[in-house]
């Protein structure tokens, strides 16, 4: 079987819920609570090294903060079992469960988080996901070129092939 090469992400959080600086110190952490059938399909897409860009949203201004690797591929989130966890999902089955996660590890925060505005007003992200009207997906793919174009604007050392 041919290996695939690396696929670019982004993953959004609330900085309030988990922020890079929580990726930093924790060095690695499953990425759970996902309950998006779309944005589970694409965790489940995931590989190990893929890389993605940790966006913060829901933030005063909402946007791309640093960067993760995947370190661990797709496997049930034990949060949909917990009784008690606010992502408990009464109808998934141990022998059949509906959610996964990843397991990601920090690679890099930016010297300045990268505003939603100064990516929508860039004409090299057109057609970027994160930049369209509407765009709520938590977990989305990054085309290359796109990706490569964030890692420039922030001045990152992360290195794209």
């Amino acid at each position: 079987m041919a290996k695939r090469g690396v696929k670019y992400w982004l993953m959004k959080s609330e900085p309030e819920s988990y922020s890079i600086d929580d990726l930093e110190r924790d060095g690695r952490e499953p990425w759970d609570g996902i309950r998006n059938y779309q944005a589970r399909n694409f965790m489940r897409e995931m590989a190990t090294g893929d890389l993605f860009i940790f966006y913060h949203s829901s933030a005063k201004p909402p946007g791309a903060a640093g960067v993760g690797r995947i370190c661990r591929e797709a496997y049930p989130d034990p949060t949909q079992f917990d009784r008690k966890n606010k992502h408990y999902d009464p109808k998934s089955k141990q022998d059949d469960p509906r959610w996964s996660l990843v397991d990601v590890e920090f690679v890099e925060k930016f010297a300045e988080e990268i505003p939603l505005r100064a990516l929508k007003d860039d004409p090299v992200l057109e057609g970027m996901r994160v930049t369209q009207k509407g765009s709520r997906l938590s977990v989305q793919p990054v085309a290359k070129h796109h990706f490569k174009r964030v890692l420039k604007m922030a001045r990152a050392k992360t290195k794209v092939r």
